[in-house]
């Protein structure tokens, strides 16, 4: 079959696409940066960045496989934003990961005096803009950073992005939802093709 016409290699979501989609995790915003552009589909008519599903669904698999091969109690999930708070902690009741959710206090990873340090080995951020002051300690001390990123995110620090839209409530939940089963099938701990007890709509934040 000559080059041009070959089909081209598909490889089976994570996820079927629709649901991806109902839920806005490709919807970006106005701004792209740098960072976010090889992670962009199209721009929409409105001038919003609409990101590559089969991107989001990718790195989902390779961070899902990162972070399996962590312990799971030197992990820790942030999340300053809203509707990030329900995620982070149901992705830690399943993992057993240490959530920080509303604001993150100053020195929580870099200084070993306060009573609510944690030394984690590896951190999770919901938004690298949001999640600042969680992402400049966990630099500081030398861990690595995986993060979603948005298309006006900047990728500073993160040494692992997860596109997608990290505004959103249905988004934020079926990400999470997505990463946990990744990671529990990643370990063994569910079979591979299992799901997990709950639905990502379990994962969302009550308005």
């Amino acid at each position: 079959m000559p080059e041009e016409i070959k089909p081209p290699i598909t490889v089976e979501l994570l996820i079927p696409i629709e649901k991806y989609l109902q839920a806005g995790v490709h919807i970006g915003t106005h701004i792209c940066t740098k960072f976010a552009e090889p992670f962009v589909y199209r721009i929409r008519s409105d001038g919003v960045y609409i990101l590559d599903v089969r991107k989001i669904d990718e790195r989902l698999r390779i961070a899902g496989k990162f972070l399996a091969s962590f312990e799971p109690t030197k992990i820790a999930v942030v999340s300053v934003r809203l509707y990030g708070r329900r995620p982070v902690e149901k992705m830690c009741k399943y993992l057993q990961c240490k959530p920080f959710t509303g604001r993150f206090l100053p020195g929580t990873f870099t200084n070993p005096s306060l009573k609510w340090y944690f030394e984690p080995e590896v951190v999770v951020l919901t938004d690298p803009r949001a999640d600042s002051q969680a992402l400049k300690e966990a630099a500081e001390i030398g861990i690595p950073v995986v993060s979603f990123i948005d298309t006006d995110n900047k990728t500073e620090f993160v040494d692992l992005a997860i596109p997608g839209n990290n505004k959103g409530r249905k988004s934020l939940a079926l990400l999470y939802w997505i990463l946990t089963r990744q990671i529990l099938r990643e370990r063994g701990m569910i079979p591979p093709d299992a799901d997990l007890p709950e639905q990502p709509s379990e994962f969302e934040t009550p308005i």
